[in-house]
C-alpha cells in the first residue's frame, strides 16, 4: 500500500487505558514504530495530547467503540490535533488473537495509507447543547 501520510497514529482506547502506536517515516523511507500506554484521566491524556504534537503527528485515528473515546477526543481536539473517529466494523481484522498492541498498530497503519472513513462528530458548540438538556 502507498502512503499518504508521513506521520501518524492509532489509538486503541479502553475505560481505563489508551493504547496508542506512532507510525512515522524518516527521510531516508525507513519506517518506525513506537508503542506507548497512557490512563484515561485527563492529565495523562494531556500528555499523550504533548507527545503526539512533540512527534508532529499529522492524523490520530482510533476507533469509536463504546463511550470512553470522548474523552480522548475531547482532550485531543482542544491541543488541535487533528483526529479521526472511525466506525469499529469498518477496519475490523482477520478473526485470530487479537491485542490492544495490534489494533493500534494497524489503526496507524490504515491512516497513513487513508483508508479510513470518518465518522460524523458534530462540532463542538453542537455538542455542548447536548449537555444542557
Amino acid at each position: 500500500m502507498e502512503a499518504l501520510l508521513k506521520s501518524c497514529a492509532g489509538l486503541d482506547v479502553h475505560k481505563k487505558v489508551v493504547v496508542c502506536t506512532v507510525l512515522q517515516e524518516g527521510e531516508d523511507g525507513k519506517l518506525t514504530q513506537e508503542t506507548r500506554e497512557y490512563a484515561t484521566f485527563r492529565h495523562n491524556l494531556k500528555k499523550l495530547a504533548s507527545w503526539l504534537k512533540k512527534e508532529e503527528i499529522e492524523m490520530v485515528a482510533m476507533e469509536s467503540t463504546g463511550i470512553y473515546w470522548r474523552t480522548v477526543y475531547d482532550v485531543l481536539e482542544e491541543e488541535e490535533l487533528k483526529i479521526l473517529v472511525v466506525n469499529a466494523q469498518h477496519v475490523k481484522k482477520v478473526p485470530g488473537r487479537k491485542t490492544d498492541v495490534s489494533d493500534s498498530q494497524w489503526l496507524a497503519e490504515l491512516s497513513r495509507c487513508g483508508l479510513l472513513r470518518a465518522s460524523f462528530i458534530p462540532p463542538r458548540d453542537m455538542r455542548q447543547l447536548r449537555l444542557l438538556t
